[in-house]
């Protein structure tokens, strides 16, 4: 319980580090830092990493995590590394059809990619400049937790070198409240007792890098290309998966080239047993040779990691920590994009915390706080339980090998497709097909 009596104007311990502490410094966390000190927080930025460092993502930004870039302030000029998309080229059953962003209010009609070693240092640096105190190769441990109420105080960390390996003493940084933005694993979330939910989807996906020749169609391709037909090495029609593959063009002669899977449960993931990266080399044995996707043109090995997906891990909000990006689970079931709703939830997460700062007393500031939760369940709740429900469909081979076949052909169910798949539509207002989107996404669950 907390004493509600207890007032004054400066609501931050004398022994505290900052104002509030965020744990990584991927999208999630630099967003989260960035909002923070703009709101005239004092912020900890811990990363346990040095930029740049790599991140396994496809390096795709859909116009949702434009718009969030826009909000921060980032710079996306071509001269800095950007390269604009003009929408999908979506691959099946033999053909391809070309599907532009859609010219929305809400978010601008291009995408972005970005490959990770460089987003992630441009957000960070941001962060920096805009008064967070950021320090690499800072390996967070766990929680520090108050004797008295079980309330998280701070965090435990250590130095570490770029191997991860301890170099030097563990020590304690103090805050009233923390921002957990430390990833799928989030080592800090299960300290807390916090685990995966076992009835949310969840992905894996691999991808690696090839150079992209001049002379290939890939070089500096305007499009962001997913092929929605992905096979184990058997025939075709015999075993569908339920996932897709893309090919992102990163403007700098090179190319992000990867594959993803999902299932409705992680038990499920489990049983399906599929080699992904054995699936990946048989998709690049079947690529058409003028790509050039060969072995002297890959750059570095394949790699993979899981995609929590859903709000896998909740409660989002509990004694003083706010889970934002994958440490609560918040990739969207539908293609598998992270990088928006992390920004997005960081954005509210900080909003929140700068609220609950600013009240008097400690009931006030713990009541502003656990709207956090409320909020993102109404932002995304309803669009998530649709991305389930979507995943229990597309687990049944014959039903995606009817869809790609006989759906996708059809103009009004790829308008359709474009937006849900893409989250792309205006919440409010818009056109019929926004409509029926908004519509769903308020008469399902939201949790």
């Amino acid at each position: 319980m907390f004493d509600d009596g207890r007032r004054g104007e400066d609501v931050r311990g004398s022994h505290d580090d900052a104002d509030v502490i965020v744990v990584g410094a991927g999208p999630a966390g630099s967003t989260a830092a960035h909002y923070c000190a703009a709101a005239g927080l004092s912020v900890l930025l811990l990363e346990k990493s040095a930029f740049p460092r790599d991140k396994i993502c496809g390096d795709g930004l859909t116009p949702r995590a434009v718009a969030e870039l826009v909000r921060m302030g980032v710079p996306t000029r071509a001269e800095d590394g950007w390269i604009r998309n003009e929408g999908l080229r979506v691959v099946a059953s033999g053909r391809s059809w070309e599907l532009a962003w859609p010219d929305l209010a809400s978010y601008p009609s291009y995408g972005m990619a970005r490959a990770r070693h460089s987003f992630d240092r441009t957000l960070a640096e941001h962060a920096q400049r805009t008064g967070a105190k950021l320090l690499e190769r800072t390996a967070v441990t766990g929680p520090v937790l108050d004797e008295r109420t079980g309330r998280v105080v701070g965090v435990t960390a250590r130095p570490v070198d770029d191997k991860g390996r301890r170099a030097g003493d563990d020590v304690s940084y103090r805050a009233p409240v923390v921002i957990a933005a430390d990833g799928v694993s989030s080592r800090f979330a299960l300290a807390l007792g916090l685990a995966k939910r076992e009835d949310r989807p969840m992905g894996v996906a691999v991808r690696t890098y090839f150079k992209t020749p001049r002379a290939t169609p890939r070089y500096m391709d305007a499009w962001m290309e997913s092929h929605l037909e992905l096979w184990d090495g058997t025939p075709r029609e015999s075993n569908l998966l339920p996932g897709y593959g893309w090919i992102f063009a990163l403007g700098d002669g090179t190319a992000n080239v990867g594959l993803g899977s999902v299932n409705s449960t992680p038990a499920r993931q489990s049983a399906a047993n599929v080699d992904y990266k054995d699936l990946f080399a048989t998709w690049m044995r079947n690529a058409p040779p003028e790509w050039e996707f060969s072995e002297e043109n890959q750059l570095g090995p394949v790699r993979g990691a899981a995609l929590p997906m859903g709000f896998n891990r909740t409660p989002l909000y509990t004694r003083g920590v706010l889970l934002v990006g994958d440490s609560g689970g918040m990739v969207s079931p539908f293609n598998g994009e992270g990088i928006a709703y992390a920004m997005q939830a960081a954005r509210t997460a900080a909003d929140v915390v700068a609220q609950s700062r600013a009240r008097a007393t400690d009931g006030g500031r713990e009541r502003a706080l656990q709207t956090y939760p409320r909020v993102m369940h109404r932002e995304l709740g309803g669009y998530y339980t649709l991305g389930r429900y979507f995943v229990r469909l597309i687990e049944h081979p014959e039903i995606m090998r009817i869809c790609t076949r006989y759906g996708l052909p059809r103009p009004v169910v790829m308008r359709f497709v474009l937006k849900l798949l893409s989250d792309c539509y205006e919440p409010r207002g818009g056109d019929w097909v926004d409509r029926v989107i908004a519509g769903l996404t308020r008469v399902v669950p939201s949790s």
